[in-house]
């Protein structure tokens, strides 16, 4: 835990990004969990379940469950929380545990919310590691979903020929089996079936962070590249430092932006995962059993992103897969996930809160693209 007080010189150059970009103060981690909940929706956008490992859901063992009943003479410590603090919830059931009264709260809301769960589906929702391991075997972990067959961002990419790629830090470590700091739960490729199982499409798409930089130096960047550094570097505050997050973040930041042909069409999204437990005091949209959860950062770099604007339309995670669809008029998904939602109408009392909640903004506010035609300013 700790606090930043970026006008006393705390985070000098996330100030230095927000004074020259554009920042967003309504932004918010999709799941009220953790990292690999919210890297799943971000990459899904939707929860993922528990199955068989060939695309049928199943009932997970009985102590994987979650119960959030306080057990007794205890200051609330769960009846059942999983093996590792993840666990799976079976949330179309009212009858389950703990599922009654966050489904009665939605509910009773003046815009009633569809807790979005489907009958016989035990949902992912804190942190289990994916079924498979970096090279492409199965995990016989513990602490692990089995592989997903649930529709991804990937798919509809590769649908389009539309190239991209996840640059893991200490990814060919991880591929190597030797010592790593490589964020297993990040990845939300690794979590799927056609990914991981196919050698070729594995090694197009995932690649380490040191691929990265010689990808800018060449210019040879696909046209979406998603960038998580590895657990030493990543600002978080169990195993890092914020400023060894940001030497990270300026390093690409500036080779970019010395590629001029690279430059004059990226945009640079720096989000965080989820708030690490920070408590804040922003408000956060109700938009099914999951979440949303409390704001974190964003900051939009690009040549039509400048100015220290501050947005506060209402973004999540699934606002960036939005963002994409939009840039390259893709569909949402699936017919559930939650970009399908629409863009949030504000009214000018509150521009924070949507009123026609659930809604979330694609991030096309967090540019200013003047008199250019939309159609013709596509981003890397």
């Amino acid at each position: 835990m700790g606090f930043y007080n970026v006008q006393k010189g705390d985070a000098p150059y996330m100030k230095f990004l927000a004074d020259q970009y554009v920042l967003s103060d309504n932004m918010h981690q999709s799941v009220m969990g953790g990292t690999g909940a919210n890297h799943i929706m971000f990459g899904f956008g939707d929860a993922i379940w528990y199955s068989d490992g060939k695309g049928t859901p199943t009932v997970p063992p009985a102590n994987q469950i979650e119960n959030p009943n306080p057990q007794a003479g205890t200051n609330n410590y769960y009846d059942q929380d999983g093996y590792s603090g993840g666990s799976y919830s079976d949330c179309a059931d009212i009858s389950q545990p703990g599922v009654a009264p966050i489904v009665n709260y939605l509910q009773s809301l003046p815009r009633s919310i569809e807790p979005r769960c489907q009958k016989d589906h035990y949902y992912l929702l804190n942190n289990y590691g994916p079924g498979f391991n970096a090279d492409g075997s199965l995990s016989t972990g513990t602490f692990v979903i089995p592989p997903s067959s649930v529709r991804h961002i990937g798919d509809e990419l590769m649908e389009k020929n539309i190239s991209f790629a996840y640059y893991g830090g200490h990814w060919d470590r991880a591929v190597a089996g030797g010592p790593n700091a490589y964020c297993t739960i990040c990845n939300p490729f690794q979590y799927a079936t056609d990914i991981m199982s196919d050698a070729t499409l594995r090694t197009t798409h995932i690649k380490d962070t040191t691929q990265l930089h010689k990808d800018i130096h060449s210019g040879d960047l696909p046209a979406i590249s998603i960038v998580k550094p590895d657990g030493i570097v990543d600002g978080h505050p169990a195993s890092s430092k914020l400023d060894l997050f940001e030497g990270f973040t300026k390093k690409i930041v500036e080779e970019l932006q010395d590629n001029r042909d690279l430059w004059k069409d990226t945009a640079i999204i720096v989000t965080f995962d989820e708030g690490g437990g920070y408590y804040d005091s922003g408000y956060t949209q109700p938009v099914d059993f999951f979440g949303d959860g409390t704001r974190i950062p964003l900051l939009v770099i690009s040549p039509y992103s400048k100015g220290g604007k501050i947005v506060h339309t209402y973004y999540d995670h699934v606002s960036v897969l939005k963002f994409i669809e939009k840039n390259w008029f893709l569909k949402p998904l699936t017919k559930r996930s939650r970009d399908n939602f629409p863009n949030p109408i504000a009214s000018f009392k509150n521009p924070y809160v949507p009123l026609n909640s659930p809604a979330l903004g694609d991030l096309m506010d967090m540019f200013d693209f003047g008199r250019c035609d939309l159609s013709f300013v596509h981003f890397r």
